[in-house]
């Protein structure tokens, strides 16, 4: 087959074109930037185009169209290809090459996903935090069990190729070890825009359920009806592993109509899980508790699950570590993180890790809305962080799903304001409001004395800082 991917860039599309072109089909792509999953692409063949995105990008002959669903309904590509199905005007070259094919076929990236799961015994990571750590930790455990599984997750994984210095998002089993007939599909599942509920899984997990999303679920009660809904697309054989510490999930699973196999950080396991992971952090002894919980439920033996939990590494800006080669030493710490208990537990894992170093935290707010929704969080959160100089960088702006009155509201300058305001003004030289990466720069490289353990947070272009001042471009 010949498929297309718009926004093929993404951490998720990417994983699944990886996917495909694993299973020899002819790729195509397009996204509006080069990255680091674009390059992976090529490298594997896949004929991208990048730049913006145009109706002549669409192959004449693809059969299938998977787009982001980070792409928007006016996209020139996404347009053109609902215009063959609905045999609306074409653009001039596919009128001068002929018919095209009317047995094309458009799917959003969870759709294309939620087809992949039926074909497949799926194992569904959920949750609003943990997903891609607890995705990794469970890959690397079916793995050493013999379990073989394909694992689409939104992170990198240096295990699943370590020809590459973070690894890569996909791994493509071969099939030959099954579970009811079917190979088995590890996924991280994700909430926003309701996206798990195309999926068809056979074990679900759930990690943790907060508010989050507010621009589509607007308040924490649609979100656990939401998770109520997706829990029971599980078939008659289905299972869930759960987080017996969240009470949010303890709602959700009221009325559940399946197996529940709970898990805790309170727990005897937890003890020897803390003795052995390489990765700090309290929430990270939860993650692989889930892992091991999810190891008993099929029967791999203890030892197994504790080998492989006890190589993880860690997984690409989830508390990635670095040494920068510059005259003055100091730890870099590259986070995804962007919630607001995502900033705190994260920070709070490397003030455990590094109690006595000058601790810096460089964050960037992740979407206006979110920051408007959770503005008083980021506040309190910001505030109280164990942490000796924290830099706040201008708000990630994501094209297309932010509305002009929110940026109205929020501003990275106005959090620091009220930032130090709740400190206390004799703190306000140590908490900053730097807006650019050049300007976050150029201030790291004029400061620090070194010996400080920097942390780089936040889910937009803020890794890029990290990149330059790791040397990677």
């Amino acid at each position: 087959m010949k498929i297309h991917f718009i926004g093929i860039g993404g951490i998720g599309v990417s994983a699944i074109a990886q996917y495909y072109l694993a299973q020899g089909h002819v790729i195509t792509g397009s996204d509006l930037i080069e990255n680091e999953m674009t390059q992976v692409l090529k490298n594997k063949g896949a004929n991208i185009k990048i730049g913006p995105h145009k109706a002549e990008n669409i192959p004449f002959n693809a059969d299938i169209i998977i787009y982001s669903p980070a792409v928007q309904l006016d996209n020139a590509e996404l347009q053109q290809a609902r215009n063959v199905l609905s045999s609306k005007p074409l653009s001039s070259r596919w009128q001068a090459a002929g018919k095209p094919k009317q047995q094309m076929r458009v799917l959003s990236y969870p759709q294309a996903l939620g087809e992949l799961t039926q074909e497949y015994y799926t194992i569904a990571v959920s949750g609003t935090h943990g997903k891609s750590t607890t995705t990794a930790m469970i890959a690397l455990v079916l793995i050493e069990a013999g379990f073989d599984p394909t694992v689409i997750i939104g992170t990198k994984v240096k295990e699943f190729d370590p020809s590459l210095p973070a690894g890569t998002n996909c791994r493509v089993g071969q099939g030959t070890f099954t579970i009811k007939g079917k190979p088995v599909l590890l996924i991280e599942a994700d909430e926003h825009f309701a996206s798990f509920l195309q999926y068809s899984p056979d074990i679900i997990v759930l990690t943790s359920v907060e508010p989050d999303h507010l621009d589509f679920y607007k308040n924490l009660q649609n979100i656990i009806k939401t998770f109520r809904t997706y829990i029971d697309l599980l078939p008659e054989h289905g299972m869930i592993i759960a987080n017996r510490d969240d009470a949010n999930i303890q709602k959700i699973l009221q009325k559940a109509k399946h197996p529940v196999y709970e898990y805790s950080g309170k727990w005897e396991a937890a003890k020897e899980l803390r003795r052995i992971l390489r990765v700090p952090g309290e929430y990270n002894v939860a993650n692989a508790h889930a892992a091991l919980t999810l190891a008993r439920a099929l029967q791999i033996p203890d030892s197994k699950a504790f080998k492989a939990l006890s190589k993880f590494q860690g997984t690409w800006r989830r508390f990635d570590v670095f040494q920068p080669q510059t005259p003055v030493k100091y730890t870099l710490v590259s986070d995804y993180g962007h919630h607001p208990t995502e900033v705190r537990v994260t920070v709070q894992a490397a003030r455990a890790k590094w109690p006595k170093a000058p601790l810096w935290v460089v964050f960037q707010p992740h979407q206006y809305q979110r920051t408007f929704f959770f503005f008083r969080d980021f506040i309190y959160i910001l505030s109280t962080l164990p942490v000796d100089k924290l830099i706040v960088a201008d708000i990630y702006d994501v094209a297309g799903r932010e509305e002009n009155t929110t940026k109205e509201k929020v501003s990275s300058e106005k959090l620091v304001q009220q930032v130090i305001r709740k400190k206390g003004r004799q703190f306000a030289s140590n908490v900053l409001y730097v807006p650019t990466i050049d300007k976050i720069e150029s201030y790291l490289k004029e400061n620090l004395k070194g010996g400080e353990v920097v942390m780089v947070m936040g889910a937009g272009d803020i890794y890029n800082l990290t990149v330059r001042l790791t040397g990677q471009t």
